[in-house]
């Protein structure tokens, strides 16, 4: 008859996959730096259009702010003509910005997908359904590797396997790289192992990750982890300001993800105007600066990445 383990059998068995067993209460140092030898970065969300892109510019100049990596059309690139992407390409590359885009229109391709509009069935995640839904994606991004842009929002593990199998053999270009969405659900040390392994360059955990979650996270893995330190209203709406010196000293290579907001389904539907996005972006902006006030304050000795680091992704013109 099998005989059930013991808590601390699990916990060995855990940790000899070299995934930390238990959550990191201890909250030791990261001791893991971006290859500049910095802490942490700048991630701004909801770059919707071009005309976006160039008041996030606009704005961070205006406050002396480095912005290392955009998080574009949150509402799917499909919304984007060929043209506009190629626009927002050459601008990420004269500032020296990684673009992550989001392709598609964030829902699934078939319309047939009923489960997922309705309550309980949002709790599945937005995987994709069969495979052309995940070729209309890949297509998609197709589209957008040929503007130029070379990072992308993955929340799919089996969309994560082709498309890094894709990168190693020469079939996109292999400076491609592929962020892991909050939407994929993710936030163990055990889940960012398996993501890490599938070919994620950063994850992004759930909003409401604790701070000895991230530490037992970051004990485990190598890439960077995207933490919201603002996120919309229908998320929880938390505002972590001054959790962030610990955040960034526990978990560091840390990007502050910055999205305030009602809603995801409110402010990213392809509708809201871009004068709107031009105004909301600015106040993203102005938030990602009194974080970095926050920082320099209070944890000085951790720092901030300057311009274009060469680990970054930067879209490629000409």
């Amino acid at each position: 008859m099998f005989k059930a383990k013991h808590f601390t059998e699990i916990v060995r068995f855990m940790e000899s996959m070299d995934i930390q067993g238990r959550d990191g209460w201890a909250l030791p140092d990261s001791g893991k730096v971006f290859p500049d030898g910095c802490h942490y970065r700048i991630e701004i969300a909801g770059v919707e259009r071009y005309s976006t892109m160039v008041a996030m510019v606009d704005e961070a100049k205006k406050r002396g702010l480095m912005i290392h990596r955009a998080i574009c059309t949150v509402g799917g690139s499909t919304y984007c003509s060929f043209e506009e992407l190629k626009d927002m390409a050459r601008l990420a590359h004269d500032e020296q910005i990684e673009i992550i885009m989001t392709i598609g229109h964030r829902k699934a391709w078939d319309t047939g997908a009923r489960e997922s509009g309705y309550p309980e069935g949002m709790v599945q995640g937005p995987r994709h359904r069969g495979s052309d839904n995940m070729a209309y994606w890949i297509e998609d991004m197709m589209r957008n590797l040929e503007a130029g842009i070379r990072g992308f929002l993955v929340y799919d593990e089996g969309a994560l396997t082709v498309v890094d199998r894709m990168r190693k053999e020469g079939f996109i270009p292999p400076e491609t790289v592929f962020k892991w969405s909050v939407f994929g659900g993710q936030c163990s040390p055990a889940g960012a192992k398996l993501l890490e392994s599938l070919g994620a360059d950063s994850m992004n955990p759930l909003s409401d990750v604790s701070l000895p979650i991230l530490s037992s996270i970051r004990s485990t893995v190598d890439i960077p982890l995207d933490v919201y330190m603002i996120i919309v209203d229908a998320f929880g709406g938390m505002f972590r300001a001054y959790d962030a010196p610990e955040i960034v000293r526990v978990a560091a290579p840390v990007y502050f993800k910055i999205e305030p907001g009602s809603s995801e389904a409110d402010i990213y539907k392809p509708w809201v105007t871009e004068s709107w996005h031009e105004e909301f972006i600015r106040q993203k902006v102005k938030i990602a600066s009194i974080l970095r006030e926050i920082m320099e304050r209070r944890a000085p000795e951790l720092t901030l990445s300057g311009k274009g680091p060469e680990d970054l992704s930067i879209p490629v013109v000409g």
